[in-house]
């Protein structure tokens, strides 16, 4: 399990690489940030970098999965996912490259299309993008829990909140990019209780990462954008989901909100400030968010917030082994 997980690191490795010149030549003349005008001011510099690196990731990504998708058996969570027959049951990386896939393209659309076909749009409205999101997570939990019921829904939510957390988190250089590295580091540790072959995707997006951090490590020569950050943290839902829920492979709620941590704070105090905004007519809960953004207001330096959020989800990835580790013995 080890030599495939090495495996599919250096082949995402080596796809990104590949590729991601190619890429960067062509966003760096055709696609450019508009940042956002409550943006913390410093941000204000970063008009016009090139966005949609995230399709460094998910080339590098997908190359890599798509090669093992043709080896024998790389995950041997029973006989699949949802333990039907080899014949029965739908390849395990299928699940992962629908999602790498589908929440590319929503991104793709939401970054690249819309501004393009609808002056003065920066993206789709968020009613149209959570549906296109229902639709595909919906498709992707059925490939994990084909019967309808509460783990068919919990795997939709779990896909979304990770997804739209995880895009919160894509905010300042390098930040989502370490952040993802310290979350591969914990998938991994956890699924030594089950099958390593699990974190396969992780790993896969780990090392396309790591290729996209040349280009993104401050000051940025590009940013992720919707195309990869939706993506990503998709298939960190879709893994939760599994470790979480599936009755033999289970490893415990508390490892996993230990694990999550980071990415929570990240997305509640969104929703709570837009509502506590509109309640109030205008007062604020919370300085700032997303919550990095919150850190700027209050004087930290752009570099000290990565690091203190990096190192923070490296902790609680070793906190949320630990715990499981405990609970095993």
């Amino acid at each position: 399990m080890l030599e495939n997980m090495l495996q599919v690191f250096w082949q995402a490795v080596a796809g990104a690489a590949l590729c991601s010149w190619p890429i960067y030549s062509w966003l760096r003349n055709n696609v450019k940030q508009k940042i956002d005008p409550h943006a913390p001011p410093g941000h204000q510099a970063k008009q016009g970098t090139p966005t949609m690196g995230g399709l460094i990731i998910l080339a590098g990504a997908v190359i890599a999965l798509v090669l093992n998708r043709f080896r024998e058996a790389p995950f041997s969570l029973g006989t699949s996912l949802h333990g039907g027959s080899k014949a029965e049951s739908a390849h395990t990386l299928d699940v992962f490259l629908l999602l790498l896939i589908g929440f590319g393209m929503i991104g793709f659309v939401d970054d690249f299309v819309v501004p393009r076909m609808m002056a003065g749009k920066r993206g789709l409205g968020w009613k149209q993008k959570l549906a296109l999101e229902i639709l595909v997570s919906g498709i992707a939990s059925s490939m994990i829990f084909p019967s309808f019921g509460l783990n068919w829904f919990s795997t939709i939510f779990l896909i979304l909140f990770f997804s739209n957390a995880y895009n919160f988190a894509d905010g300042l250089d390098g930040l989502s990019g370490s952040i993802w590295i310290g979350l591969t580091l914990g998938i991994v540790g956890l699924t030594t209780f089950v099958d390593l072959n699990l974190a396969l995707p992780m790993v896969a997006i780990a090392g396309a990462t790591l290729v996209f951090l040349g280009f993104n490590a401050p000051p940025a020569k590009i940013f992720m954008g919707d195309v990869g950050s939706l993506p990503l943290g998709a298939v960190l839902g879709a893994i939760i989901s599994v470790l979480s829920m599936k009755s033999d492979v289970q490893v415990g709620w508390l490892p996993i909100l230990i694990l999550s941590l980071l990415m929570i704070a990240e997305l509640v105090p969104v929703p709570m400030q837009v509502a506590y905004f509109k309640l109030t007519k205008g007062k604020r809960l919370f300085p700032s968010t997303p919550i990095h953004h919150g850190f700027e207001k209050k004087g930290w330096p752009e570099s000290r917030v990565v690091w203190t959020f990096a190192l923070l989800q490296l902790l609680c990835s070793v906190a949320a082994y630990s715990i499981a580790l405990g609970m095993k013995q």
